[in-house]
């Protein structure tokens, strides 16, 4: 009979035990040697840490409850604190393609396979910030993945974003023809009541975490963009686009007020909020009400060093987002360039790519981009494991997870090689094991059909 703890262990099953020669610490911040841990595959749980005092034998009988990963870089299972699990990559589909004429069924099954991807690329926890017309269905995802039904990351889920009337939704020119009906692609709401019952909306769906628009591009149908281009209209261009400016800036969404509003009744229901912010004040006025996180926040220009302050005061976890900005922009180098001076100043970051605009299985693409940034590589993995945690909501996520210590979720992968001498070695993942359930060893899938 399988444990009502973790439906996929019997409940005699033994423990397991994990011999490691190179293990990252995210709270020592600093690769430890010659660690064991024993994991409990009841409760998914580690539940011993110790430092070997002797060096193991050459050789240890592999058996189902000894795992030596010794030769191998071991990791906490990887966070990626900004997903999108109901988009495929842009280079495919355009995402308003894909929100306004795939399928349910369609979005649900590539969200099935994203899981999968995601998993055996070493990702144990997602945070998806938003179905992007998919409704509550993250929800339901979610908990197929909990029940044991498909394999996948944990989901962190916000359902629908929030945004204001008219601030982020699909832009199409034919919405005043007759029977033309779209599916909405945020949680539309204004005032300080009409957010706070928004909120209740989302936690009422079952969203872990919160997420608004600070700022987005609502005037985007003033000019509409020719056919062809990324969320374009159909028929040519206009003739006579603005010169010198921007033709569809982001634009604030919330007042402080209606922001302020937000964090307080997220908060009051134990729930993180992530707000979405491409401006300077979108991002100062987000920081300002207290979010967990602010996502993307680069391209500030000459009010970088203001804004970074801003974030660096309110202890706000900045999730850059690189990996998907590296798709729009014809120089990475000054949004680098941002985000080494967010970590020289203090700023706590967290990996999340807004994954979905590229590939799932990718996500590692923002960790490489934080190290070529010159962001210290120990840095980067706190990112992308302990700070990823606390992205979730912290002690709000009901598990503890992102570092190894008793206690903590039995999530850990193992990549091949020396991860000092070689980054390339994070695209080289060997082994997953997620809530103390091996999902791929030997770089092969186990346990999955």
């Amino acid at each position: 009979m399988a444990s009502a703890s973790h439906p996929s262990a019997p409940a005699t099953t033994p423990d397991i035990t994990i011999h490691t020669s190179k293990l990252f610490d995210p709270k020592q911040k600093k690769f430890l040697s010659n660690v064991s841990l024993i994991v409990s595959p009841l409760t998914g749980l580690i539940t011993s840490v110790h430092t070997r005092p002797e060096a193991l034998s050459t050789t240890i009988a592999r058996s189902t409850h000894t795992i030596d990963l010794r030769g191998k870089t071991v990791l906490p299972g990887l966070v990626d604190a900004h997903t999108h699990l109901f988009l495929h990559a842009y280079s495919d589909t355009p995402a308003m393609v894909q929100m306004r004429d795939e399928s349910l069924v369609e979005r649900v099954i590539r969200a099935t396979n994203h899981c999968r991807a995601a998993l055996l690329a070493g990702y144990t926890t997602y945070r998806d910030l938003g179905t992007e017309g998919a409704g509550d269905a993250d929800v339901h995802v979610r908990d197929a993945v909990n029940r044991g039904l498909i394999p996948g990351p944990r989901i962190f889920c916000a359902t629908e974003a929030l945004g204001s009337s008219g601030g982020y939704e699909t832009r199409v020119e034919s919405r005043s023809n007759d029977g033309v009906a779209l599916g909405r692609i945020s949680d539309p709401c204004d005032g300080v009541i009409g957010v706070k019952a928004a909120v209740r909306r989302r936690l009422g769906a079952g969203a872990d975490v919160v997420k608004f628009y600070a700022d987005y591009r609502k005037r985007a149908l003033r000019f509409p963009a020719p056919l062809g281009s990324t969320g374009g209209s159909r028929g040519c261009d206009v003739m006579f686009p603005p010169e010198g400016e921007e033709r569809s800036p982001s634009l604030l969404l919330f007042d402080q007020e209606e922001m302020d509003a937000i964090v307080r009744e997220a908060k009051a229901g134990r729930a993180p909020v992530a707000a979405h912010a491409m401006t300077a004040e979108g991002v100062i006025m987000a920081a300002k009400a207290g979010v967990t996180t602010v996502e993307h926040g680069l391209g500030m220009g000459e009010r970088s060093t203001e804004v970074l302050q801003v974030l660096k005061d309110s202890g706000t976890i900045f999730v850059p987002t690189l990996a998907v900005m590296e798709l729009f922009v014809e120089d990475i180098k000054p949004l680098l360039a941002e985000v080494k001076a967010a970590y020289d100043l203090g700023i706590k970051l967290a990996c999340g790519g807004d994954t979905g605009a590229f590939a799932h299985g990718d996500n590692v693409r923002e960790l490489e981009l934080m190290i070529q940034a010159g962001v210290p590589l120990e840095e980067v993995l706190v990112a992308a494991t302990l700070h990823g945690w606390e992205a979730c909501g912290g002690e709000w996520a009901g598990r503890k997870f992102g570092w190894l210590e008793v206690g903590c979720a039995a999530d850990l992968i193992a990549l091949e090689g020396d991860l000092e001498d070689h980054v390339g070695a994070l695209r080289k993942v060997e082994f997953v094991m997620k809530d103390g359930r091996v999902w791929k060893r030997d770089g092969v899938a186990v346990g999955m059909v």
